[in-house]
């Protein structure tokens, strides 16, 4: 099956194009061809095709009622979309850096124009701040050349969590270095205190679940009823990636 080429845009940042292979179409960043950033697929948008994206949901299942969630980082927006179909959101507010990407995504991915969305363009690093405060933050900050600095910064990160409001969860994609230990490991157990869970992954992610606050702990018997209830709704079951949550490591 053949590639097609859907659109392609050249920002400040660099190469952004949207390519279809069959039933998906896919989000790349860079020259040449590209690095592959998110997969949609087009019969259902909100579909998560991979596993990071996935993993990021189940994080977001911690959360008994989410109505605020604030996403840094828009990709294709099949986790944002996922998110306003599956939990009880009031708002989905997005930081993202590229200006013509949402357009890109309403185009070419599926991305609806849900009056809970509010998007802001502009570097997350500086806006994260002004953001409002969310039971919910999702970081997924990454670029051609790979994971965007500012997710192994301590500035950044804390002012992610001061984002979240009590009970809230900051639920961060992180790229795995050698042994499955998430890229920037020291750095955040002591700003987290080791007070967060790891769900590493085949595809090299280590996803991060990290609560408002150290006295606050994951509801393990119930993130698995929450999980398993969704079973159906999803298409697909998140209990195996469940099972491979663990402690800081």
């Amino acid at each position: 099956m053949e590639q097609k080429l859907l659109e392609e845009i050249r920002d400040e940042h660099g190469v952004m194009r949207v390519v279809e292979l069959g039933a998906y179409r896919f989000l790349e960043f860079g020259e040449g061809e590209g690095v592959e950033q998110s997969c949609v697929y087009r019969p259902d948008p909100s579909w998560l095709e991979y596993d990071y994206t996935r993993a990021m949901l189940l994080g977001a299942l911690a959360h008994p009622q989410p109505r605020r969630a604030l996403f840094l980082g828009l990709g294709a927006g099949s986790l944002v979309q996922a998110c306003l179909k599956h939990l009880p959101l009031e708002v989905a507010e997005v930081i993202e850096l590229r200006a013509e990407l949402p357009g890109m995504a309403r185009r070419h991915l599926g991305l609806t124009d849900d009056p809970r969305l509010e998007i802001r363009i502009g570097d997350a690093r500086r806006l994260v701040g002004s953001a409002a405060l969310a039971d919910l933050v999702f970081v997924d900050l990454y670029t051609d050349e790979g994971l965007s600095p500012a997710q192994l910064t301590a500035d950044f990160l804390d002012q992610c969590r001061q984002r979240l409001l009590p009970g809230g969860w900051l639920v961060i994609n992180q790229w795995g270095a050698p042994g499955g230990v998430p890229v920037g490991a020291p750095l955040l157990r002591r700003l987290f205190e080791r007070h967060y869970r790891e769900l590493p992954l085949t595809e090299g992610n280590v996803v991060l679940l990290v609560p408002a606050s150290t006295v606050q702990t994951l509801p393990d018997v119930v993130l698995r009823e929450r999980t398993e209830a969704l079973a159906t709704t999803l298409g697909y079951s998140l209990v195996p990636l469940l099972e491979r949550l663990r402690p800081c490591s």
